[in-house]
């Protein structure tokens, strides 16, 4: 894998172009390319028209009217040959990329819905009322309720979309309305707490996604994060920085805890045990969203023991969990029973529920996913069933040992803040490569595996460290180190130890004293592991330009500067720390 090697003159992906970025490490630079793409997604090409306008009947700048007397505006597109009521497919998004957006709505025209695109309060209309997040449980009801009531409506609607568009179909539920029939949020991202933070850690690029994807400013200039992470200025002045305020950049760094803001966003306990329209949810193991996916899922089914709701996940990013899979995903040749589309799976299920039309074949059981390195889909009734078996690991002297030492014992780590020369980065561009780089983190190993298994599920563990500060951002990432000495990157964990005990109230660290650090909030991976290889942690603490540092003073961390790094963080990261890992092992 290639790191620190300079490359020339080079630009970040703007309307599907690079520019204006200069002599970055092609680490630096990849990891800038790839957080643009993902956060950025609205910039994809939608692919060719599925038909000529001319077979549809398509209104353009449809005013609905809602509660709040805030209208929402919508496109509304029908086949001419269509001519008698039909259900409605709603697409709702937060964001306009003009004419292709009609791409969405003739999809499901094709498939004989009226197919609808609406759009967030403000977009397309006043931008002063848009504010994310914050009004999709009435404002999509109140489409809905206009929708019923049309005569091209049967008086079924259903909806499907991924990222913010799943987020807002979660945020309906609240309160369903009678003519909701089912939901298909994909990649669903959960307010609060996979975005725009994650384990209390704001994303580096939540800044730019305001503001080029919303407000249409000219974007910030790709070297503002450079230009930051080198002279220490505070997270909250990146703005500034840039020269251009964002309303919501600022709006939502004054929110670090998971708090009542966020968590009135979606489905209270009571609300989930409401929840009795069937659901198909979408993600990918290397999707940013999957913890909110997820999360939706569990505490769906936690608070309603009768959930009609499936869940399919596979080899895929952000995309291809919403879309096509890539069938070369970061350098890792997904199996070729993972390449379905789960747009055209979310048309299967929209058609099963609305017009009565089979089960997709791939819904086998409520759990559905695909085990990487086996070209099999494996199905279970729950995630609780997917595992049989789970391998601790203690971090034990640079070695992943399955028994608890006897002999107390710590390796220690160092990161120093003032110096910008060097980086803790765990971020790799691709999936599969030859070396893994520590970034000055620490790295512990199993012992190759005397027999083959898949991991199954979600990584967890507990910490326990003593440090001279008051807080920090622990980076945990997992990877398969296969017999031929190549590295397989797994999952990641990134949290604020402050918050790994509750994410909705900050507990700092006492200082020089043994604290625990659990962590349960990460990906779901499955993947055969084969005889010989082994498992590696590679243990760090932020400190690169696309994440927030964290200097451990204990003031807010978005107000923290390179002033309050004062003396290096000094870490003893102790050796009853471990994680757990569920696996299945094979019957013998």
């Amino acid at each position: 894998m290639p790191v620190h090697k300079k490359v020339s003159k080079l630009d970040v992906i703007s309307n599907g172009k690079l520019n204006n970025i200069k002599c970055l490490k092609t680490k630096d630079m990849r990891y800038l390319i790839y957080t643009i793409c993902f956060f950025c997604s609205v910039t994809a090409t939608y692919g060719q028209q599925t038909a000529i306008d001319t077979n549809y009947t398509i209104q353009d700048s449809v005013s609905i009217p809602t509660r709040s007397g805030i209208a929402i505006s919508a496109t509304i597109v029908q086949k001419k040959t269509n001519l008698k009521p039909l259900p409605v497919v709603l697409f709702y998004t937060t964001y306009y990329q003009g004419k292709t957006d009609d791409f969405f709505a003739k999809l499901s025209a094709d498939r004989d819905y009226i197919g609808i695109v609406a759009y967030a309060r403000g977009i397309r209309t006043n931008l002063k009322e848009y504010a994310p997040y914050e009004h999709e449980g009435t404002d999509v009801y109140d489409i809905i309720d206009w929708i019923s009531k049309q005569t091209w409506c049967n008086g079924k609607v259903g909806m499907y979309g991924g990222s913010y568009s799943g987020y807002s179909q979660w945020a309906m539920v609240k309160n369903i309305h009678p003519a909701l029939k089912t939901i298909v949020p994909q990649v669903a991202v959960m307010p609060g707490f996979d975005a725009p933070m994650e384990n209390n850690v704001p994303y580096g690029n939540i800044l730019g996604w305001a503001n080029d994807n919303i407000y249409k400013n000219k974007p910030y200039d790709r070297g503002l994060v450079f230009e930051w992470f080198n002279n220490g200025a505070s997270f909250r002045s990146l703005d500034s920085l840039g020269n251009q305020p964002n309303p919501i950049f600022q709006k939502w760094l004054q929110h670090p805890d998971y708090d009542s803001y966020w968590q009135s966003m979606t489905p209270t306990p009571q609300e989930y045990a409401r929840i009795n329209i069937p659901i198909l949810t979408t993600t990918g193991y290397y999707d940013g969203s999957q913890i909110g996916a997820i999360q939706y899922f569990k505490l769906h089914n936690k608070y309603n023991k009768n959930a009609n709701h499936y869940f399919v996940i596979g080899p895929y990013d952000h995309w291809g969990g919403q879309s096509k899979p890539q069938k070369n995903l970061m350098g890792y040749e997904i199996d070729p029973v993972a390449n379905i589309s789960m747009r055209e799976l979310a048309f299967q299920w929209l058609d099963y529920i609305l017009k009565d039309k089979p089960k997709p074949e791939i819904l086998k059981d409520k759990v559905n996913y695909q085990v990487m390195g086996t070209n099999e889909w494996k199905h279970a009734p729950s995630f609780q069933t997917i595992n049989n078996d789970t391998l601790t690991f203690y971090l034990n002297h640079k070695i992943l040992v399955n028994k608890k030492p006897e002999k107390k014992a710590f390796e220690r780590q160092a990161v120093d803040f003032k110096d910008r020369e060097s980086q803790n980065n765990y971020y790799t561009p691709e999936i599969i490569f030859d070396t893994l780089d520590a970034s000055n983190g620490l790295i512990f190993k199993t012992e190759p595996f005397i027999s083959d298994f898949s991991i199954n599920g979600s990584f967890t563990g507990n910490l326990f460290a003593t440090i001279n500060k008051k807080d920090m951002d622990v980076s945990l990432a997992l990877y398969e180190q296969t017999p031929d000495g190549k590295y397989f990157y797994l999952t990641r964990y990134v949290g604020r130890a402050s918050y790994a005990k509750d994410n909705s109230k900050r507990q700092l660290l006492k200082p020089n004293k043994k604290e625990s650090i659990p962590f349960n909030n990460t990906r779901f991976i499955s993947k055969k592991i084969s005889k010989g290889s082994r498992l590696v942690i590679l243990l760090n603490i932020n400190k690169h330009p696309f994440e927030i540092i964290n200097y451990g003073s204990g003031k807010p961390v978005s107000e923290e500067t390179i002033k309050d790094a004062k003396e290096p963080l000094q870490i003893k990261w102790y050796n009853k720390s471990y994680i757990k890992i569920p696996i299945w092992k094979p019957k013998e």
